[in-house]
């Protein structure tokens, strides 16, 4: 006979002891306290005993289709079965940031909703069925729109700090005086194990809910810390969760743990006490972990058979089927007969999702990445807010109408065009760090904050990680985020908050859930050597490396004003996530030619004015002999090189300014290739991947085309201090160098 897995040991042991307990000589009716002082009834507990049996048969299951390639999800939810309580104590309108153990957790929070089928829906996302009515066949998850679940993928409690961004937001829209979909006393919860709160964005996360709450803003968050004592195979010290969370300031701590009915009586006072002081919560849920970390996972490797059967001991089945039976709340026979009609249903639906269909071509899986709709994006970023809320914005001075002098730097007309938009988009939120009172790093949110409040334009705290999460959560909590991060160097500091959660959301919800926002960044370089390589970040490699993400790129005032409107309307419309990168040296940068000429100085495009992914500006569109390709301060550069290049050598250069980074405009840029025959892709940013010229010559070359094609690019270093710069960063003279040897 074969020897028992460790599964089958675990059900037998639940199994064994329901065939020989014996009934309690009193019975509790259904209405009744399992004890007295518990607000657990018998028939509440018998209800999360069958959720909790569900979750594990769906454990059981996925390692059974495993076994036969019908499944390819075997992380179990198996000794986190308690979580149950927190999906029957909490409302269906309280979001919830879920771990990935949250099996029991589903099972009970899907009782709220009529006609919810979360037994089938898990084993469509186990087997990867395109049928799977969340993710679509992309992932297993947990997630449910109708839920308020949003699907998470995190191992390392990377969604932490968009579960804050929520519980801040909920109360954020109400003094922004913008209608939330959710309830005015929801909460919000976030899940996620003890190994995984060790992480700095979890830590994060948890150090802004208390930052805020210090600083008086509602802070409404149940954070819940599933203890099992191990990640992966390196254990938790005894107390470390305890030792780290229970004294810390503005952060209620409860320890659950015990009988079921005391976990449930700790929970239901931390979700209250949540709930009525709106301030964060930390819900210390005690746990323990069977057969692994997943069905790959050889535990007996590095943990004793004596302790593997110890942990098992304390499965929560077992333990909650003895108090259930002990108290008289259950009969044995009860619940032996709900284990087997779980089991049976569970197998039986099984077998129908494994025969559901799967995504099979690359047009199937990435439909919710880079969703499109140009006719909506057009006329939403041509609406124009009305007179009188540009008169109370502007007062006399309407930017468009502005004299002494008309023409206005890059800076000034950005913000314009923020306050534009903020007077017709009440959802639209400006943060980050210094862009209240400040007005920001270089003054470009100067004044929004005193003219429409602190509801709507706020500082934060001095972490790029919590800005993107507040972004997350407000977008979902139907705000219209616009956090600025100071600098593009800053950015990496936070990059999974783009890459890993907001850009990936639509993707592992088919569409379900979106966050929308356009994330400013102060970018680039050529500041005449200040800052060092910190504030002179040439770099966007990392950023357009993320699926779906849309970067902008505006050189002058006049593009950058209707190119916010258009990324607006894109995030507006479609939830798209864009990075609006603002080059730092040309914010007030004035002169294009000569010293005081104002060649860089333009007239504010009035609302109604737009441009979207795929429009390029052109310059000296007759020019034939080369096209020089470039953006940002490049395209400066390249302006001044074309000068020089008709005056002192006689090479006649059309100018093509990108403006959009990703997606890149190939076919545009091929249709001028054509017509000019020779191309530079000038590319301020490294020469390794930093940029966009790899890309742009790469895909010309895939076309077919035939023309002589060559790149000038800055040196794969980081910038230095001080006058050094200069041979460091791209340079006019480059340009016009490899221009004179491409016509040569």
């Amino acid at each position: 006979m074969a020897a028992q897995s460790r599964v089958q040991i675990v059900e037998g042991n639940l199994d064994s002891y329901l065939a020989s307990a014996l009934p309690a000589t009193g019975v509790l009716s259904a209405a009744a306290p399992l004890r007295r002082g518990t607000s657990l009834t018998a028939r509440r507990a018998i209800r999360l005993f069958e959720d909790q049996a569900l979750s594990r048969a769906l454990d059981v299951t996925a390692r059974e289709l495993k076994k036969t390639q019908r499944s390819y999800y075997t992380i179990s939810s198996a000794g986190h079965e308690q979580n149950a309580i927190l999906g029957a104590l909490l409302r269906v309108t309280d979001p919830c940031f879920l771990h990935y153990r949250a099996g029991a957790w589903m099972m009970a929070r899907s009782r709220q909703h009529p006609g919810a089928t979360p037994t089938f829906d898990t084993l469509l996302s186990m087997c990867a069925s395109s049928d799977d009515p969340i993710a679509q066949g992309r992932h297993k998850v947990w997630g449910s729109r109708a839920l308020w679940v949003p699907p998470q993928t995190s191992t390392i409690a990377s969604h932490l700090p968009k579960a804050v961004g929520m519980a801040f937001a909920l109360e954020r829209a109400r003094r922004a005086g913008v209608r939330s979909p959710l309830p005015e006393h929801s909460v919000v919860a976030c899940s996620f194990g003890d190994a995984s709160v060790n992480h700095a964005t979890a830590l994060s996360g948890i150090n802004a809910a208390r930052y805020a709450h210090r600083r008086g803003s509602a802070m409404p968050i149940v954070f819940v810390c599933e203890d099992n004592g191990i990640g992966i195979s390196v254990d938790t010290p005894r107390r470390w969760i305890t030792e780290a969370f229970s004294q810390l300031s503005h952060l209620k701590y409860f320890l659950a743990a015990g009988d079921v009915d005391e976990i449930w009586d700790t929970a239901a006072r931390a979700i209250d006490h949540c709930r009525a002081a709106r301030a964060p919560v930390f819900l210390h849920l005690k746990c323990v972990r069977l057969w692994g970390h997943a069905g790959s996972d050889v535990e007996t490797t590095y943990h004793s058979l004596r302790h593997i059967q110890e942990v098992e001991a304390q499965d929560p089945l077992l333990k909650n089927a003895r108090r259930l039976v002990e108290q008289g709340a259950a009969l044995p026979a009860t619940l032996r007969e709900i284990l087997r009609t779980t089991r049976e249903r569970v197998r039986a639906a099984a077998e129908e999702a494994a025969s559901r269909p799967k995504l099979t071509t690359r047009a199937e899986v990435m439909a919710p990445i880079a969703p499109e709709a140009q006719e909506r994006w057009r006329q939403s970023a041509e609406g124009r807010p009305p007179d009188e809320t540009r008169e109370r914005i502007f007062g006399d001075a309407l930017p468009e109408k502005a004299t002494a002098p008309s023409k206005r730097t890059l800076a000034a007309h950005i913000n314009s065009a923020l306050k534009d938009e903020m007077g017709r988009r009440p959802r639209l939120l400006v943060f980050g760090e210094d862009v209240g009172l400040k007005g920001g790093v270089y003054h470009v949110t100067a004044g929004l904050q005193h003219t429409f409040g602190q509801a709507r334009v706020f500082d934060t705290l001095l972490d790029e990680t919590t800005i993107l999460g507040v972004a997350q959560g407000a977008a979902q909590a139907g705000m219209l985020p616009v956090p600025e991060i100071q600098y593009l160097a800053y950015v990496h500091n936070a990059i999974d908050q783009l890459r890993g959660e907001a850009a990936s959301l639509s993707f592992f919800s088919g569409g379900q859930f979106q966050n929308p926002m356009v994330v400013r960044i102060a970018a680039f370089a050529y500041q005449k050597g200040f800052g060092g390589h910190f504030h002179n970040d040439n770099s966007i490699g990392a950023l357009r490396d993320i699926p779906g993400l849309v970067l902008a790129t505006p050189s002058r005032g006049d593009d950058a004003a209707k190119m916010l409107r258009g990324a607006l309307a894109m995030a507006r419309e479609s939830g798209r996530v864009v990075c609006f990168l603002e080059p730092i040296a040309l914010y007030h940068e004035k002169d294009l030619h000569d010293d005081d000429d104002e060649g860089w100085l333009f007239d504010y495009p009035p609302p109604g004015e737009s441009l979207l992914p795929g429009e390029l500006g052109v310059y000296h569109a007759d020019a034939t002999d080369l096209l020089i390709v470039s953006y940002a301060n490049g395209l400066r550069l390249s302006l001044r090189a074309a000068r020089h290049l008709e005056r002192d050598h006689g090479i006649r250069a059309r100018v093509l300014d990108l403006r959009w980074l990703k997606p890149l405009p190939h076919d545009v840029v091929r249709e001028h290739a054509v017509a000019c025959g020779k191309v530079l892709v000038a590319d301020e940013c490294r020469a390794t991947g930093g940029g966009v010229a790899d890309a742009i010559v790469a895909r010309l070359v895939e076309g077919g085309y035939a023309g002589a094609m060559a790149t000038v690019r800055s040196a794969d270093s980081f910038v230095p201090l001080g006058p050094s710069t200069a041979a460091i960063l791209l340079q006019e003279e480059e340009i016009v160098q490899a221009a004179r040897e491409l016509c040569a």
